[in-house]
């Protein structure tokens, strides 16, 4: 049989802390940010903000290829179809949009009024076989939809292949 003894262990706190990342500027950084913080609003901070309280961000777009051809949906809530434009340029399927927010108040010990502003674009290059001059778009309740049929031969080229055993 074996006996053990407990030995006491003597530990080193050091006093030096190696960084988990060495950034030289983080603390200029912080610096120049209180620094626009003093300014006031958000603006200072993040200027290209203003296009996100616009849209709340960058529209998102689905697509999806159908029988028939491809479908892109895009949601642009609070936006009306003179605001919208869809371009189809060298196999580019372009949507572009504009928002503009307008509010006023006037109260009886002030007065206040608030814009803003914000601009969208986004492409996407379409594959062969689509049949340009029938592309149609449609705007119902904030939802673009715009539609890009394929063509006969697109339509005949994909043929179904029997797999068997071997």
């Amino acid at each position: 049989m074996v006996e053990a003894t407990k030995l006491p262990v003597k530990t080193e706190k050091s006093s030096v802390v190696a960084p988990q990342h060495w950034r030289p500027f983080e603390r200029l950084r912080r610096d120049i940010d209180h620094l626009f913080e003093d300014f006031g609003g958000d603006f200072w901070r993040a200027p290209f903000r203003q296009m996100e309280r616009a849209f709340g961000a960058m529209p998102a777009v689905d697509v999806c290829e159908t029988d028939g051809g491809y479908e892109f949906t895009a949601e642009l809530p609070g936006m009306d179809e003179k605001n919208i434009e869809v371009k189809l340029a060298n196999h580019t399927l372009t949507i572009k949009g504009e928002k503009r927010d307008e509010k006023e108040e006037t109260k009886k010990d002030y007065y206040m009024r608030e814009r803003s502003f914000g601009s969208f674009q986004r492409s996407f290059t379409l594959p062969e076989g689509v049949d340009t001059d029938k592309v149609e778009a449609t705007f119902n309740k904030g939802i673009l939809t715009v539609t890009v049929p394929k063509t006969a031969k697109a339509k005949k080229a994909e043929k179904k292949i029997t797999v068997k055993a071997a």
